[in-house]
């Protein structure tokens, strides 16, 4: 992670809205990754980023919701979802960038609060579901489609049970840390997988 900047000191001039936003996430990252979910806070964010305030009111529902879109602006790249043509390569390679992004600091900690989190705020919730969730699980099972129309996995296979075995199994790992949560793991899941799908 790069030194975290000094907070911005608000000149006589008005920043434009896009270059506010983008230091507002900046800042919010920046607090996430140090000091975790809990510093994150609209007065604190605010500060930071030498924003009002009420300006991250109106952008953002809640802190949580914040807190999500500046970690997904930072990890974004790291989960883009390759299609070589080989399902096999193709499902190694995101999973083992997904389960790097889980256990490594600093972004590691952070998914778990997160997700945490979004049981008991409806806002971060929301926006995880809409961001997140669901865009990434469409990702996996349009590559997963384009493979069965390959001829790589059956046609009978149903391509949201597949993330739910594959991704799930991470998150359970993640959420209930009573076995290594590491790429050996990610082979051994596709391992099993495969052998039941192929086509």
């Amino acid at each position: 992670m790069e030194k975290p900047k000094e907070p911005i000191r608000r000149g006589r001039g008005r920043r434009p809205a896009a270059q506010v936003r983008q230091a507002v996430l900046e800042a919010a990252g920046a607090t996430l990754f140090e000091a975790g979910l809990a510093e994150i806070t609209f007065e604190k964010v605010a500060a930071r980023a030498g924003a009002s305030k009420m300006t991250l009111y109106k952008w953002w529902p809640s802190p949580g919701a914040l807190a999500f879109e500046a970690y997904f602006t930072a990890v974004e790249d790291t989960l883009a979802f390759a299609d070589t043509g080989d399902i096999e390569r193709d499902l190694t390679a995101q999973l083992h960038a997904f389960v790097g992004l889980l256990t490594e600091p600093p972004a590691g900690p952070v998914i778990a609060q997160l997700v945490g989190a979004a049981q008991t705020d409806p806002a971060l919730a929301a926006t995880l579901a809409t961001h997140y969730t669901h865009p990434r699980r469409q990702l996996a099972v349009e590559r997963l489609t384009r493979a069965q129309r390959l001829g790589q996995i059956r046609a009978e296979v149903d391509p949201q049970v597949v993330v739910d075995q594959l991704w799930g199994a991470c998150y359970h790992r993640l959420l209930l840390p009573d076995e290594a949560l590491d790429t050996a793991f990610a082979d051994a899941l596709i391992r099993n997988l495969l052998r039941g799908i192929r086509g």
